[in-house]
């Protein structure tokens, strides 16, 4: 199932659309305005919220949590150590992790679980520059991936801006 994003709206208080490949709006990734540590809301279109992006504050790597119904289920950070791609991991809280790897900067970078693939990040397939698509393996846990790309897109930000 493949979705596209626009990159680089993540501003304080930056709304933007989710779309599928037929272009109808799905998710709405809500910035919230207004709050110490940036916050991202994901909604359907109808306007339920599934899941709630957030940076931690005070931590001694930069990482990202997403939550779900108030429980937190998944932590991205950055890898302590890593030698020749950039690299960012995922911790579930139910257990098991995913790796992302690959060009984080430019969008083209993979999501991998210890099953294999779980989605491919790429721009590749655009002519506009700040649009990517997250390609999600049938099975996968929609909201979760894309809020990782969310995740991995704010976590990249300072460093794209340097």
């Amino acid at each position: 199932m493949k979705f596209l994003i626009r990159d680089r709206v993540f501003g304080v208080g930056e709304d933007f659309w989710v779309e599928d490949e037929t272009g109808q709006k799905v998710f709405l990734v809500d910035g919230k305005a207004l709050r110490i540590r940036q916050t991202f809301e994901l909604k359907t279109r109808e306007g339920e919220v599934v899941a709630v992006i957030r940076r931690k504050l005070m931590s001694v790597h930069d990482s990202m949590v997403v939550e779900r119904g108030g429980e937190r289920i998944a932590t991205v950070h950055k890898k302590h150590f890593t030698l020749f791609r950039d690299q960012l991991k995922v911790d579930h809280e139910s257990g098991g992790e995913w790796t992302v790897r690959g060009d984080l900067l430019d969008k083209e970078y993979g999501i991998e679980g210890v099953d294999g693939p779980v989605a491919l990040i790429s721009r590749k397939w655009f002519r506009v520059r700040d649009t990517y698509a997250v390609d999600i393996v049938d099975g996968y846990d929609v909201p979760l991936v894309l809020a990782v790309a969310v995740c991995v897109d704010a976590l990249t930000e300072d460093k794209h801006d340097d």
